[in-house]
């Protein structure tokens, strides 16, 4: 949950979990070492969180906190909410992607999360899960062009999205950013490619974050 206010081929597989998943568990040791920090300086009103937290009308002052509100915690049950999802869905994705287009893919994903709270005018919001609402979406897409089944997949990301409309100070808003920039990132990667456009995934990153930083820089000005 988020929570408002105090080159490896895609072929190797989506079960192999048990392969090296560097990335997944230095975001994982991150957020806990930040929320062991928020912890000793006063937890959601420290200084630390004060200055890690996603406050939108701050936004212009504080650009950082779109991203580094992405590895603070509220509570240890938001913390470990999260982590257990990234353990769940991190290592398999990684291992399908390689670190590098993770590491792409959770960035973009997070971002994606921090925009849509922007667009769509949450409170203040710190957390993990607008990234990992995009690894919950690019599983989906992958699952699906490998002809696996998405009917499980499909009722997580509902129910999931369903709960921020139902639990008070849940960022939904940083979930659904999140879960369709995982889609489009997942889509990207699924493109084959040739000799003929040896670039065109990149190249379509680079639309999407590019749209992500147009779309953030409206909600700016919408202020």
């Amino acid at each position: 949950m988020s929570v408002s206010e105090p080159s490896a081929p895609v072929s190797r597989g989506l079960g192999a979990r048990l392969a090296p998943a560097a990335v997944t568990w230095t975001i994982l040791v991150a957020c806990v070492a930040v929320f062991l920090l928020q912890s000793a300086t006063g937890g959601t009103n420290g200084i630390v969180s004060l200055r890690l937290i996603l406050y939108p009308q701050l936004v212009v002052l504080e650009p950082w906190t779109l991203v580094t509100s992405l590895f603070a915690h509220a509570s240890i049950i938001h913390l470990a909410f999260n982590m257990y999802s990234l353990y769940a869905l991190g290592p398999a994705l990684e291992v399908a992607l390689g670190h590098k287009r993770f590491a792409v893919l959770y960035a973009l994903s997070g971002l994606g999360g921090s925009v849509g709270v922007l667009l769509l005018n949450a409170g203040p919001v710190l957390g993990a899960s607008g990234a990992i609402f995009g690894l919950l979406g690019a599983y989906f897409v992958i699952a699906r062009k490998m002809g696996g089944s998405s009917k499980q997949l499909i009722a997580v990301i509902v129910l999931n999205l369903a709960i921020g409309f139902v639990i008070p100070n849940v960022a939904w808003q940083a979930h659904l950013g999140g879960l369709i920039v995982g889609c489009l990132v997942a889509l990207v990667y699924m493109v084959p490619r040739n000799r003929r456009h040896p670039h065109r995934q990149g190249q379509l990153l680079t639309v999407i974050t590019l749209a992500i930083v147009l779309a953030g820089g409206a909600a700016v000005l919408a202020f």
